[in-house]
C-alpha cells in the first residue's frame, strides 16, 4: 500500500459518503408506512453525519497531498420502504467493511491521525447500521 493508493481509496470512500447522503435524503422523503416513521428523523441525522465524514476524509486527503474528489458513487432507491431501508443497511455494511480496511492501511503507513479519524467514522457507521437494523426489526 502506497500513500497514493490510500488517497485513491479514501476518495472512493468520499464518493460513497456523498452517495449515502443523497440516498438518505431521498429515502427519508419517500418512506411510507407507520412502522417506518420513527426512522425518518434519524435518516436526516445520518445525512449530516455522512456529509461530515466526507469533510473529514477531504481534510485528510488534502493533508496527505491529494485532491478530494467530487465524484458520487451509485445511489439506490425503490418504491418499497422496507427495500429502501435494506439498501441503506447494505450501504452501511459496505462502509463498515471499507473503513475497517482503511484503518489497517493507515496503520501500515503509520498515519495515526488518519487512523483516529477513520475509527471515529467507523463508529458512526456502526451506529447507523444499528439504527437501520432496529427499524427493520432485525
Amino acid at each position: 500500500m502506497t500513500k497514493d493508493e490510500l488517497i485513491s481509496d479514501l476518495n472512493g470512500d468520499i464518493a460513497y459518503e456523498f452517495a449515502a447522503a443523497i440516498q438518505y435524503v431521498q429515502h427519508a422523503a419517500t418512506l411510507t408506512g407507520g412502522e417506518f416513521q420513527s426512522i425518518n428523523a434519524e435518516l436526516l441525522v445520518h445525512v449530516n453525519e455522512e456529509i461530515g465524514h466526507a469533510n473529514l476524509l477531504s481534510e485528510q486527503i488534502d493533508y496527505l497531498g491529494g485532491v478530494p474528489t467530487m465524484d458520487v458513487a451509485e445511489r439506490q432507491t425503490d418504491s418499497n420502504s422496507r427495500k429502501m431501508l435494506e439498501q441503506d443497511l447494505e450501504g452501511e455494511r459496505l462502509a463498515i467493511r471499507r473503513y475497517k480496511e482503511r484503518i489497517k492501511q493507515a496503520q501500515e503507513l503509520e498515519l495515526y491521525a488518519l487512523e483516529t479519524v477513520l475509527k471515529q467514522i467507523l463508529a458512526d457507521e456502526e451506529e447507523h447500521e444499528r439504527d437501520l437494523m432496529e427499524a427493520l426489526g432485525l
